[in-house]
């Protein structure tokens, strides 16, 4: 098929492919807001006339206007260049759905907000009561608006896991939703044909700040994403990472803590119970049915008090567990070659775990282990992890049982193997690991 190969963000003068290069060219557009036509003619790889033609035909759309020559700053010999701007008679619709509140955003090609509504999460986030709170939002974003302008798109933000493809927020604990057609719910109180994409917030963040902010020009970022709950948005070689089931940021579940505060997903210890906005609120006092006046609450404080100090304190560590320990981040290598669910949770499981028992946390490494196998009943990684860690740990009978587990499902496990396959570069952790081995049956 001709244009098949073209690279993106490169254009072709083949006449067969006209509508991609006009959609290479109001992508550039759309992210840069405002081009030179000499500087298309760069980025896209064709001639002057055909980048004139194409500009023409997006004017004669209405898409894109052309601007007089700024001459202020010129250096260069020669005539200057037309400038070339998008409009906005084309745009999306931006929602996002938090705990706290609702926004409905109007915003034109070149990410302009034309308009902003903002209103409360229904009590209860009852969905139906959400959707119909979004369609009055869209309805105030969208009065002042161009009767020429054109609907385009629609996208949404929600705290959980979702579904892209089938516009299913599969599980967002905070607001209570599982297996939720948002999408779908959606386009039919707009009225509308178009399916609104849906996706995680702190996953739109990260892309924001990727694409638009100060993340701009940056391969490999983690946002991280923090209201009741906390999330992380990542981005690796400049795409975005998601995981295979969508829970590659899911990292305010991870296991953290002494594993007493219960959280909204069913688990407790939690990362999100000790740094969320529970926690926050708990600090300062602020009620916990007044969480949207967290914000003012915190403005108000001169220093921090000891609680939130902690919180803090609770931040900056389970941030630093994520890259603090080479060896942890080697040995989650297994875990992602091992893992059928999502390789970036493994990651996490795999790291935190290490770096728990270098540390000699072996209580903190058995939990984190715990869930690694829990998810993973075949993860051998883990069930060796766990079972030095239960050894060190003082819980011998837990240990050889899981080590039986281990020994079953590899019989030619034995310290040669460990030492040939297992890529401790410390010498001190490694007998530390094979003390551990063999006070739970490793002979």
């Amino acid at each position: 098929m001709p244009g098949t190969n073209a690279r993106a963000g490169v254009g072709t003068n083949q006449e067969s492919v006209r509508r991609h290069n006009l959609s290479t060219l109001l992508s550039h557009l759309h992210l840069a807001g405002q081009l030179s036509r000499s500087s298309l003619t760069t980025l896209m790889g064709l001639n002057r006339s055909t980048i004139a033609d194409l500009v023409a035909e997006l004017e004669t759309l209405g898409l894109a206007e052309q601007l007089a020559p700024d001459t202020r700053s010129r250096s260069a010999a020669g005539r200057p260049s037309v400038g070339v701007a998008a409009t906005d008679r084309a745009y999306v619709l931006a929602i996002d759905v938090r705990v706290s509140g609702l926004t409905v955003a109007r915003t034109g090609l070149g990410g302009v907000v034309l308009s902003e509504a903002n209103g409360q999460s229904p009590i209860g986030h009852d969905p139906q009561a959400t959707v119909d709170a979004v369609v009055e939002l869209a309805q105030t974003a969208v009065r002042d608006s161009d009767p020429q302008s054109v609907l385009v798109g629609i996208g949404v933000s929600v705290p959980g896991i979702i579904d892209r493809e089938a516009g299913v927020v599969r599980l967002a604990p905070n607001l209570e939703w599982r297996d939720l057609p948002f999408a779908e719910m959606l386009a039919s109180a707009l009225g509308t044909p178009l399916f609104p994409v849906l996706g995680n917030d702190a996953d739109h963040g990260a892309l924001a700040e990727h694409v638009r902010g100060v993340g701009r020009g940056v391969d490999d970022l983690v946002y991280l994403a923090g209201e009741v709950g906390v999330g992380a948005g990542l981005i690796a070689g400049g795409r975005p990472v998601t995981g295979a089931s969508g829970f590659a940021g899911e990292i305010g579940h991870l296991p953290f803590g002494d594993g007493s505060r219960p959280c909204h997903c069913g688990a407790r210890g939690c990362w999100e119970t000790e740094i969320g906005a529970a926690a926050m609120a708990e600090a300062v006092g602020c009620a916990p049915d007044r969480l949207t006046d967290l914000g003012a609450c915190l403005d108000e404080l001169d220093s921090a008090p000891t609680k939130l100090a902690a919180i803090g304190r609770h931040l900056g560590r389970g941030l630093a567990f994520a890259g603090e320990d080479r060896e942890a981040i080697e040995h989650s290598k297994e875990a992602i070659r091992l893992s059928p669910l999502d390789p970036m949770m493994a990651l996490w499981f795999g790291a935190m775990a290490v770096a728990h028992f270098a540390g000699g946390r072996y209580a903190e490494s058995v939990r984190f282990t715990t869930e690694a196998t829990r998810l993973r009943p075949g993860f051998q990684g883990a069930h060796r992890l766990r079972c030095a860690s239960l050894a060190l740990a003082g819980r011998l009978d837990e240990a050889r049982s899981h080590f039986a587990i281990a020994r079953r499902e590899q019989p030619q496990l034995s310290a040669d193997w460990i030492r040939a396959n297992i890529p401790y570069q410390s010498p001190e952790l490694m007998e530390r690991f094979l003390d551990g081995m063999r006070k739970a049956g490793l002979t």
